[in-house]
């Protein structure tokens, strides 16, 4: 029988690889090149034949303008060439004149030269550009995509039995294509009959961290530890029937998101195992799936948030001035109640707003002695009767520049994951700290089980959750966007007792309420107008009301004295608030818009280019800290 010729055998296997490959010897000449490496560069016979020399590659591409504008072409080559004599190992990428991107990666030899594959990663930079899109093209590019990550899987499939094929028939050909599987960013394996790694490469512990980096000989209960193996082993056992399968779970140790396909190999009786990290892939549907959901509750929910939120300002302002009024002491209960049930009102609204558009920092003069009283009934209804509740009296400025909403929000959040790290009886603590007149600390601490070094690495980690299935991974990065919004930061650490979560916030103190001034009132609504003169007029300022921009325009030439002007976006006739504020001349009074529209709405949107905006529906403390020229809601 005649023996198979090596070289044959080898250059057929490498013609089989999806990247091209090339290996040059200690004297910089070609070795060895796949076809895949001439079809990428397009490069002619002469430099891809067996002692073509590297120097003349490297001038081909350079003067054809693969490397873009060279200005001293030998200079450039020679640069190439000395780099490449040093043999040292090296990954780089770069956009061809093509516009196609790829990656270079080489590997010195042991007896000199290197081997260096080279990658199109086009469309895995392509991935960047389709986070940007609308979702609706986000979701059609998405599924091209996931549509070719399947071929190239299957392609890769082929691959590595072309690989296995061309080790069993050469020596030579093995090593070589062992080099190349180690280039592939996953992991590629073999298991025989008996259930055992009889091929890895070694990214296994790369891709599944924890794992053993060296598993041949292994059985995967062993390499993968129990709880994977007890996730694989199903799928395997149907892979040795015949029936290949490709899977994802949650690689439990280190929450990545994991793909495997398994392939039967009938030749052997074994199985072929290809497992990659799509963490990211996993994380871009979830998030496209949230922006959907948020899309849809908006167009649901932008049109009846507008009429409700100008019946809630109505409210509020009726109630206030009836609590200014000299009424029977049960009339005082009866419109405390009111007021707190139309304020709870305007926080469910902004909920509403929360969940169909992005937040906004929106800092008010904050009682945090009043703010924690409201906090600690939401906090206890949360509580089990085993759990005690300890809010300090804050040792901080009474008064103090806070967005309450999200505060609220990011204390409930650590309220709630308190409660969820302590098993059985404990205690929450809850305390409100100055640190050198310059941040306000605001702590909770448990009196759990505290933070592992793994969860503080990755708790702000978008859907990093240590609640298995219940949780949904999004609460302390909720926490920790809108402190970063405040301008603060988040801070995760272990006391003697347990767990520690601080919210450090630059600590702004309330300025003195502003000196009264001639406040024109632009309205279309006169229940509205009513109510918001009341409030203008219980800080002592001096109203004067129009229905409509014409109207406003008119009462502007003609009173200069008028010191702010204080407009709803949407009037009666054609113009708009927003026309009212384009029309203003160079220098005129400080200006406020005031809708309930939601930040989505490209009104809204319009409207903070202009003036600051105020959101209905709102309380006097709103509308002061608006007139005052603080950060509006």
């Amino acid at each position: 029988m005649t023996r198979p010729d090596t070289t044959q055998m080898t250059t057929a296997g490498l013609n089989l690889i999806q990247q091209a490959l090339t290996i040059y010897d200690a004297n910089l000449d070609l070795a060895v090149c796949n076809r895949r490496f001439q079809e990428m560069f397009d490069l002619p016979d002469r430099l891809v034949t067996p002692g073509a020399h590297f120097e003349d590659t490297i001038r081909f591409l350079a003067e054809r303008g693969d490397y873009g504008e060279v200005t001293d072409l030998d200079r450039f080559v020679a640069d190439r060439v000395e780099t490449a004599r040093a043999f040292e190992p090296h990954y780089m990428e770069r956009t061809r004149a093509n516009g196609r991107t790829i990656s270079v990666e080489g590997s010195p030899l042991p007896q000199g030269g290197w081997v260096t594959v080279y990658t199109d990663i086009s469309r895995a930079k392509q991935q960047e550009a389709l986070l940007a899109a609308r979702s609706e093209e986000l979701s059609d590019r998405l599924v091209t995509y996931s549509d070719d990550l399947a071929a190239a899987n299957r392609q890769l499939e082929s691959t590595i039995i072309a690989l296995e094929e061309a080790k069993r028939q050469a020596s030579e050909a093995e090593a070589r294509m062992r080099l190349t599987t180690e280039m592939v960013p996953a992991h590629i394996a073999h298991v025989g009959p008996d259930r055992r790694y009889t091929y890895s490469n070694r990214r296994l512990s790369l891709v599944m961290p924890g794992s053993t980096a060296d598993p041949v000989g292994l059985h995967p209960a062993d390499a993968l530890g129990d709880e994977t193996n007890a996730i694989i082993a199903p799928h395997l056992d149907r892979a040795y029937a015949g029936e290949p399968s490709v899977f994802e779970f949650t690689h439990a140790a280190s929450s990545r998101r994991i793909r495997v396909a398994l392939t039967p190999d009938p030749a052997t009786g074994g199985v072929y195992i290809l497992s990659m990290d799509i963490t990211e892939e996993a994380q871009t549907r979830a998030a496209l799936g949230q922006h959907r959901r948020r899309e849809m509750a908006a167009q649901l929910t932008s049109g009846l948030a507008h009429d409700f939120s100008n019946l809630l300002t109505i409210i509020l302002g009726m109630q206030s001035r009836l609590q200014s009024m000299s009424l029977p002491e049960e009339a005082a209960d009866l419109i405390a109640a009111t007021l707190g049930a139309a304020r709870r009102g305007g926080t469910l609204l902004d909920r509403i707003a929360d969940m169909t558009g992005p937040r906004e920092h929106t800092p008010v003069p904050t009682d945090l002695p009043a703010f924690l009283n409201d906090l600690e009934p939401l906090a206890r209804s949360v509580l089990p009767d085993a759990i005690t509740l300890d809010i300090r009296p804050p040792d901080a400025p009474r008064t103090c520049l806070l967005d309450p909403g999200m505060l609220q929000d990011s204390l409930i959040n650590l309220l709630l994951n308190a409660r969820d790290a302590i098993a059985g009886p404990g205690r929450i603590k809850l305390q409100v700290t100055t640190v050198q007149n310059t941040w306000l600390d605001v702590t909770v601490s448990d009196t759990g089980p505290g933070f592992s070094d793994h969860v503080r690495s990755h708790a702000f980690d978008p859907f990093f959750t240590t609640k298995g299935g219940e949780g949904s991974g999004l609460g302390l990065t909720m926490v920790y966007n809108m402190t970063k919004l405040a301008g603060g930061r988040v801070m995760i650490d272990n006391t003697d007792a347990g767990g520690q979560v601080t919210l450090r916030l630059p600590l702004r103190e309330a300025s003195a309420d502003e000196t009264p001034g001639f406040v024109l009132l632009v309205e279309d609504s006169a229940d509205l107008r009513e109510s918001i003169r009341a409030m203008l007029r219980a800080d002592g300022h001096q109203v004067i009301e129009a229905t409509s921009a014409t109207e406003a325009q008119a009462l502007l030439h003609g009173l200069p004295e008028i010191t702010a002007i204080l407009s709803d976006i949407t009037l009666e006739g054609e113009a708009t608030g927003l026309d009212l504020i384009d029309a203003l001349p160079a220098r005129h009074p400080p200006a406020v818009l005031m809708t309930s529209l939601p930040p989505t709405d490209p009104l809204h949107a319009a409207a903070l280019e202009r003036a600051p905006v105020l959101r209905k529906p709102f309380q006097p403390g709103a509308l002061r800290a608006a007139l005052a020229g603080g950060t509006t809601p």
